[in-house]
């Protein structure tokens, strides 16, 4: 109950960074397909967001591997990232980018209210996803449930053989062995996965993710 437990916990901190990074996926497409319907976008507009819309996900993804943060989308230059301080919260600072121009568009009535009004949400969800994953990132699992599973596989493997030899004889050895293995086994399977955002095999490729918004918010806004 203890292993299951433990490991039910680990995978659910996994597959809620997935569903997470898969919200942020849809809510950048559908920011680009919202913006691109808008006729009072020119060419100066659509180059700004089909940089800056990939960028939150690149920074995001640096953000969550506890990285310094590169803005090295591509060869060209950024003017527009030169006001941003990387010694701070950069995802914030490139969400505010995006709603600094929005509400720019609205001033220059190239967008009315009411786009203005489904922008927004679009523009929202951005920072409520990334709240929730520094959830996940910033709150591990508490190291004195850890190393409790630890030590009870351990005294639970090491009193096995006083009890199995009187019914399994010589096979008490691989027996226990055996035993050891799958217990040990399911506590690294849970430690491997309970944070979703490190740099390990297992973990959620999320700089791939990003590379993948920003060739479909390119493909959208060109």
């Amino acid at each position: 109950m203890l292993l299951v437990f433990r490991t039910n916990t680990a995978y659910d901190r996994w597959w809620e960074g997935r569903k997470q990074w898969g919200a942020l996926v849809n809510n950048s497409r559908n920011l680009a397909i919202k913006l691109n319907s808008m006729p009072g976008l020119d060419e100066t507009h659509r180059a700004f967001f089909r940089k800056t819309i990939p960028m939150y996900a690149a920074v995001l993804s640096n953000h969550l591997h506890a990285e310094s943060t590169r803005l090295m989308l591509d060869e060209h230059e950024h003017p527009e990232l030169r006001q941003i301080d990387k010694d701070k919260h950069v995802p914030n600072q490139v969400a505010s980018l995006l709603m600094q121009q929005v509400n720019r568009l609205y001033e220059e009535g190239k967008i009315k209210g009411d786009q203005l009004i489904i922008l927004n949400n679009e523009l929202q969800s951005f920072t409520d996803i990334c709240g929730a994953c520094e959830r996940i990132k910033n709150t591990p699992i508490p190291f004195s449930y850890s190393v409790f599973l630890k030590k009870f596989i351990f005294f639970y493997v090491m009193t096995l053989p006083l009890s199995l030899p009187l019914s399994l004889g010589y096979i008490t050895i691989p027996a226990v062995a055996f035993i050891f293995y799958v217990l040990a086994s399911l506590e690294q399977i849970a430690e491997e996965i309970e944070d979703p955002f490190g740099g390990d095999e297992n973990d959620l490729p999320t700089a791939k993710m990003a590379q993948n918004i920003k060739k479909h918010v390119e493909e959208i806004l060109s």
